[in-house]
C-alpha cells in the first residue's frame, strides 16, 4: 500500500469527501483521509493522505490555515455564503477602504465565534444543517479562534477580498458575517480559496486530473516534520515494530525507516518515546 501526502487543488462544487471518493478510485485504496473540510463552493488546499499517512490526519488538521475570500455587500444568505437563499437586503451603504482595514484588524488574535447553522458540527447527535433544513431552532455553539493575520486585498463598489490566517475550527462565513456586523453593513462570501495549509501551498497542488494521469508528486514525510531519520538494524526492528518503549536520546520527532520505507513514527520527550503516530 502506497503512503501518500497530496496536496489537492479541490475543485470548486465538490465536497471534500467527493475528492476522497475520487481518489481512492483513481489510486485503488480505501485508506485515505483529508485533513480539513472545505465546503463545496470553496476551491484550494485540500491535504489527502493514504496509507500509514492517515494516522497524520489529526496533526496535520490542526495546522494553521490561510485563506482568501470575497464579500459582496448589499445582502445576506441563510448559508452565509452565495449558495444559500436571501434573507434579507440593504445596497444603502457608505463604507471607506479606511474603515475596512480598521475593522479587519480589530479580528486580530483571540476570539469566540459561533459556529454557522449551515454547518456539519454535531448536537445531540444531529448536525446543525440538518436542523436548519428542518426548520428546528437550536442554540448555536461558540468556539474559541485566533486570527493570526488579516488584511485587506481590494475593495472595488460591492466586493471586499482580503486574506486570513486562522487556527483550526474558524468559520470564514461566520467571520465575514462579524465583520460585516463591525461594518454595518450587509453581505455573503461570495468566494473563497484555502491558500495555505501548514507548509503546504497552493502552488505546489494538483488537480484531480493531474493525479488521475499520474502526473503529481507526493510530499514526503521530511519535508512535513522536522525529524531526525534512523535506519533501523535488525534489533531495533523488532522493538519498533512490538511497540516497545524506545530509551534513545533524541528530543521531537524520529522516523524510523528500514530499507528505505517508512516503519513508524515516534515523539520523543525527555529522550523517551511516548507517543508513536505511524505503526
Amino acid at each position: 500500500m502506497q503512503n501518500l501526502i497530496l496536496i489537492v487543488n479541490k475543485p470548486k462544487d465538490y465536497t471534500s469527501r467527493d475528492v476522497v471518493n475520487k481518489l481512492s478510485k483513481i489510486l485503488g485504496t480505501k485508506k485515505i483521509g483529508h485533513t480539513g473540510t472545505l465546503d463545496p463552493m470553496a476551491t484550494g488546499v485540500l491535504v489527502c493522505l493514504t496509507g500509514k499517512y492517515t494516522k497524520l490526519v489529526d496533526m496535520i488538521t490542526s495546522l494553521e490555515k490561510e485563506y482568501i475570500a470575497t464579500i459582496k455587500l448589499g445582502f445576506k444568505t441563510d448559508t452565509l455564503d452565495i449558495t444559500g437563499n436571501v434573507i434579507e437586503e440593504n445596497s444603502n451603504y457608505n463604507i471607506t477602504k479606511e474603515k475596512i482595514i480598521e475593522v479587519l484588524n480589530s479580528f486580530k488574535g483571540k476570539s469566540t465565534q459561533t459556529v454557522p447553522l449551515y454547518s456539519a458540527v454535531h448536537i445531540d447527535g444531529k448536525r446543525l444543517y440538518e436542523y436548519a433544513r428542518n426548520g428546528i431552532e437550536v442554540e448555536l455553539p461558540k468556539r474559541g479562534i485566533t486570527i493570526n493575520d488579516i488584511e485587506l486585498l481590494d475593495f472595488n463598489d460591492d466586493l471586499i477580498k482580503f486574506r486570513v490566517v486562522v487556527s483550526k475550527g474558524t468559520y470564514i462565513r461566520s467571520l465575514i458575517e462579524d465583520i460585516c456586523v463591525k461594518l454595518n453593513v450587509l453581505g455573503t462570501m461570495s468566494e473563497l480559496t484555502r491558500s495555505k495549509q501548514g507548509v503546504f501551498n497552493i502552488e505546489d497542488s494538483y488537480n484531480l486530473e493531474d493525479i488521475e494521469n499520474n502526473s503529481y508528486k507526493s510530499i514526503i514525510l521530511e519535508e512535513v516534520l522536522k525529524l531526525e531519520i534512523i535506519e533501523l538494524d535488525d534489533d531495533l526492528y523488532k522493538k519498533v515494530i512490538n511497540g516497545n518503549k524506545l530509551e534513545l536520546k533524541y528530543n521531537g520527532y524520529v522516523l524510523f525507516k528500514k530499507d528505505n520505507n517508512d516503519i513508524a513514527l515516534y515523539y520523543f520527550e525527555d529522550n523517551l518515546g511516548r507517543l508513536k503516530i505511524l505503526f
